[in-house]
């Protein structure tokens, strides 16, 4: 009986995670399984992608196993659903909780940005729609189904899943999907070996296959860098000795909380005056909650710090005209708002008011993908397009690399060696193209292992 493994996306980019395993000649006795199933962020040529159908009818499939709830391995499901799935989606309790507030966020956008497209005539088709809607992510969100670390589960017909602790954001996992003589771990996205507020990454099961992500593939984070984040601090200093603010688009899901911890921090340390502190963004408030659950305390550090206690002119923005305000705060302040690379979200609203003035500054905290705005901010643009119009950037840009949660290429290495037994072959996913073979070059010369970088489409044997 024949298994296969299809590279539907995240090959020969960094988003769009989808990784379908198959066994028998067909899928008419429900032996296919989609691992991850992410949306396609960053230059329009992959985000048009989004809109393609998939190679598989998403009504054959039997199951979907998610490691995280990032929108590049989960913000697909909603259209999956929509084209037919009917089977179970299955994650960790916290992974469960965060997509429902993903999913329905990123649903909220798609409808009011096709929406804003209408009303602004910029969009290229008539009528713009959605690619989903909020009723799809509900019914979406009720074919999530929980599973724990360390807990084989039968997904689907011919394939059991086994998560382990990724050590990336709340409810993150490596998946471990077994079936007949095949084997194939998946990384999810890795954490790095220490977080600030997530208990570390396991160490991975054996398998046969490894499929590997190669986000920072090409690089390793410099020994120490940003690890004072006196980047952010000074930045903040400077700032609000000119009267400006400081806008920091975050990721809502563990960005948010480690952008929050570190300014606690950096407050109780006296290396940033007192000023006001903004969350605008109810995606990120939403999984502050969820953080702060007494069922998460599981994963966190005994001392993880979220800020939310220890930060006394911490504010959030929960309205749409309290958002609104901070497009001119009228005195220095920090602003948190989703999204992470300035794609959309209220970020792009403040980018758009603050980003002419010279006395403000934007703090990148992240990845940024090739064709978002973080990135044409990072490679220092002079103009950036908002709402279709160019807004000029007057403002400081900077990047603040000590809150990457990703590892690193060395880091990346460093948990394949830790396999109990060599691989048959690793397949590296997950990764700009540089990046991707730059990870391959070092695990061949390294480990001596065979690799292989895929490209979307290929189908390759399990066993």
């Amino acid at each position: 009986m024949a298994r296969t493994l299809a590279f539907l996306g995240a090959a020969g980019t960094v988003t769009g995670s989808k990784f379908l395993l198959e066994h028998s000649a067909g899928p008419a006795d429900g032996g296919r399984v989609l691992v991850d199933c992410g949306l396609y962020q960053g230059a329009r040529e992959w985000r048009r992608l989004n809109w393609e159908p998939l190679p598989a009818t998403p009504a054959s499939i039997a199951a979907v196993v998610l490691t995280h709830t990032h929108l590049d391995h989960c913000g697909y499901l909603p259209a999956l659903v929509r084209q037919g799935f009917a089977g179970r989606v299955w994650c960790t309790e916290a992974t469960a909780a965060l997509t429902e507030i993903v999913l329905r966020d990123s649903a909220h956008l798609q409808e009011e940005d096709a929406a804003a497209a209408r009303a602004g005539g910029w969009s290229k088709h008539d009528p713009p729609l959605p690619l989903y809607t909020v009723a799809d992510a509900e019914r979406a969100i009720s074919r999530l189904e929980t599973t724990t670390f360390g807990t084989p589960t039968r997904v689907a017909p011919g394939w059991e899943a086994t998560l382990s602790r990724a050590g990336h954001v709340l409810g993150s996992a490596s998946a471990l999907l077994h079936g007949g003589t095949a084997s194939v771990l998946f990384s999810g996205d890795l954490g790095r070996p220490s977080h600030p507020l997530l208990l570390p990454r396991s160490r991975p099961p054996a398998a046969r296959t490894v499929v590997i992500e190669s986000t920072y593939g090409d690089r390793d984070h410099p020994v120490a860098a940003g690890a004072d984040h006196e980047v952010l601090a000074s930045a903040v200093r400077r700032t609000i000795g000119r009267g400006g603010s400081v806008v920091i688009p975050a990721f809502a899901v563990d960005r948010t909380e480690l952008v929050l911890h570190v300014l606690a921090e950096l407050l109780r340390e006296d290396r940033i005056p007192p000023v006001p502190i903004y969350v605008d963004s109810p995606m990120a408030l939403a999984a502050l909650e969820v953080y702060s659950r007494p069922g998460m305390r599981e994963e966190l550090l005994p001392e993880a710090d979220l800020g939310l206690g220890t930060l006394p002119r911490l504010h959030t923005a929960r309205s749409a005209a309290e958002s609104m305000a901070l497009n001119n705060p009228g005195t220095p302040s920090i602003i948190i708002s989703a999204s992470g690379m300035a794609t959309g979200g209220r970020v792009i609203h403040h980018l758009r008011h603050l980003l002419p003035q010279a006395r403000n500054t934007v703090v990148l905290t992240g990845y940024q993908a090739v064709g978002t705005r973080g990135r044409a901010l990072q490679e220092g643009a002079h103009e950036v397009k908002i709402m279709g119009r160019y807004v000029p950037v007057r403002a400081e840009v900077l990047t603040d690399e000590g809150f990457s949660v990703h590892a690193d290429a060395g880091e990346l290495l460093s948990w394949l060696g830790e396999l109990p037994e060599p691989p048959e072959t690793v397949y590296v996913v997950h990764g700009e193209p540089e990046s991707a073979h730059a990870l391959a070059d070092r695990i061949r010369k390294e480990l001596g292992w065979t690799v292989a970088v895929p490209v979307v489409g290929e189908r390759v044997r399990l066993d």
